[in-house]
């Protein structure tokens, strides 16, 4: 008897789309970058590129850009390993599921924060972070990018009959 594939998506999957999903509120045009933080297969928080609080957006008023990089916007990773510590949720041997390669910042930030693995699909122009994650012993998993489509099927369901008409 022939196991019938599930249109389910993997754990990874799932936590990459939810990455995907959670970059779409990231303020800086010139990177939209999700980070998802899970361990056990629950979400702890979820970070995007966005200002500090009560600060202008780029989009809305610019980025400031020195050395080609823009030093308005918290990045993703850091936004989710600052939700958990505003809230004290451990990331001890969490994984990081992001939209991109942490810069060399976020990657010596996460590993201080004890993230045992990073999965993501995209790469980041060449920084240390590879290297630091090697030295540190953080598993770096490289997936390839997620459906984007979200399969949200309302037809079978009798109540949703009822709203849908």
């Amino acid at each position: 008897m022939r196991k019938k594939k599930s249109k389910r998506p993997s754990w990874d999957e799932y936590f990459l789309k939810v990455a995907m999903l959670v970059s779409e509120r990231a303020t800086c045009p010139r990177m939209h970058c999700g980070c998802v933080l899970v361990r056990d297969k629950r979400i702890l928080s979820t970070g995007y590129n966005g200002s500090i609080p009560g600060d202008g957006h780029c989009e809305d008023e610019g980025c400031w850009i020195v050395d080609n990089h823009c030093v308005r916007t918290i990045h993703a990773e850091m936004n989710a390993l600052l939700q958990c510590s505003i809230h004290g949720v451990s990331t001890k041997d969490a994984t990081a599921y992001i939209t991109n390669m942490p810069c060399t910042n976020c990657a010596k930030a996460l590993i201080a924060a004890g993230i045992k693995e990073i999965v993501i699909f995209s790469d980041y122009h060449d920084t240390m972070a590879e290297k630091f994650f090697d030295i540190a012993n953080v598993k770096i998993k490289r997936l390839p990018m997620p459906d984007k489509n979200i399969n949200y099927d309302l037809k079978n369901y009798s109540s949703a009959k009822k709203f849908n008409k």
